[in-house]
């Protein structure tokens, strides 16, 4: 998609630094941002409290501003802006969780403040008692490689990323599957009379 006049306009505007063109700026792509942060959340298997998602709006907005802008004066308009800055955003938003993700597990930072990781171990291990035995017949009706998804996920309980690497496939695939396998397992779930 080539870039709009709307956003060349805005581009030039913000780089010649208009008053209200910053604002204008922010108002036009931070539900970008805020996209990609949550999608790049998800794909990691992390979940991004409020806060998250402020900080990293923080990071990607101090990004676009340092050195005068340099990275907005860098677009050469071969693109949309939306799409170049989508790309700027997330390395930003993985970066930072990456050093997130390092000074956790050097100690640095408390693992339970911030970036979480979904699920909850306590709630996932009280999940995994409770649906054991339905999952293993409900597990029989799928695919084998969405059931073997599934079972190395609820009842073995490995994460994504292990799941990844134990069944060389790619981590941002393993979400759909288990929701489609969540969704054929409800469908084929037997449905229970109501007295």
């Amino acid at each position: 998609m080539a870039l709009t006049e709307i956003d060349k306009n805005l581009l030039r505007r913000c780089l010649a630094e208009e008053p209200g063109a910053w604002k204008d700026f922010v108002d036009r792509f931070i539900g970008l941002f805020t996209h990609v942060i949550h999608h790049t959340a998800h794909a990691r298997s992390i979940r991004a409290t409020e806060n998250d998602v402020d900080d990293l709006l923080s990071e990607v907005f101090l990004v676009l501003l340092a050195n005068d802008y340099r990275v907005l004066r860098n677009f050469r308009g071969n693109s949309s802006l939306a799409t170049y800055l989508t790309v700027i955003s997330r390395r930003v938003v993985v970066k930072k969780m990456v050093e997130r993700r390092m000074a956790e597990a050097l100690g640095h930072v408390s693992t339970q403040s911030k970036l979480e990781n979904i699920p909850e171990e306590r709630s996932r291990q009280h999940q995994l008692v409770e649906d054991q035995e339905e999952i293993q017949n409900m597990i029989k009706q799928l695919p084998p490689a969405d059931a073997q998804i599934v079972e190395q996920y609820h009842l073995k309980g490995k994460s994504y990323q292990q799941i990844s690497s134990d069944l060389d496939i790619p981590e941002n695939s393993i979400g759909p599957t288990l929701s489609r396998a969540r969704i054929r397992m409800r469908d084929t779930k037997p449905k229970t009379r109501s007295l």
